[in-house]
């Protein structure tokens, strides 16, 4: 199924989740560019990755927002955000054995609209923009070994749930999203 019908038959959690899809759809319906990081607004995926008993989350120190993140990239043309998020998973820390949770249509987690400042990145300035952000849920082993991508972040390591809100020096996206993704995944219990 495409990703537009999965996102059209996703139930929001939430009002945020509820108006971030409405804009997510629409970008999708009338940009034929959306997944493309050149379009003003693009396609993302984020991965929420916890360990097996779902009490602690990996993340990751990034270089751009100085700051513990969760892991995600752009779609830069691909249509498979899940396994988009999986390489980036791969890709920022090192981990290679991680399976996406099933939870729900295209087994998306979460939708988020997030803004992004304009910033320099490898020497040339990005205006801001918005991330049309696919979220998923994924399990893997603490005992993988850990590795940093150093052109991304400087650091990776798994927290506590709430230690990892904590880590977070962003503020809306500790509260309106790291928060969410928390409650959501006390809320679905998926394991």
């Amino acid at each position: 199924m495409p990703l537009i019908d999965d996102i059209r038959a996703y139930r929001a959690f939430n009002k945020q989740e509820a108006a971030d899809r409405a804009v997510i759809l629409r970008q999708l319906e009338c940009d034929p560019h959306v997944f493309d990081r050149d379009s003003l607004a693009h396609m993302t995926c984020s991965i929420w990755t916890v360990d097996p008993t779902a009490t602690r989350t990996l993340m990751v120190f990034h270089t751009t927002y100085g700051s513990w993140s969760w892991i995600g990239g752009h779609a830069d043309g691909e249509r498979d955000l899940a396994q988009v998020a999986l390489r980036e998973l791969e890709e920022e820390t090192g981990v290679i054995n991680a399976r996406i949770v099933p939870c729900g249509p295209g087994n998306i987690f979460s939708l988020e609209v997030l803004t992004v400042d304009g910033h320099d990145k490898r020497g040339r300035y990005v205006s801001s923009h918005l991330h049309l952000n696919v979220t998923y849920l994924a399990v893997a082993s603490p005992d993988e070994p850990l590795r940093i991508k150093p052109d991304e972040n400087s650091g990776v390591r798994w927290f506590d749930l709430n230690d990892a809100l904590d880590a977070s020096t962003e503020p809306w996206i500790r509260n309106r999203v790291y928060r969410k993704l928390l409650d959501k995944l006390r809320a679905a219990n998926p394991f």
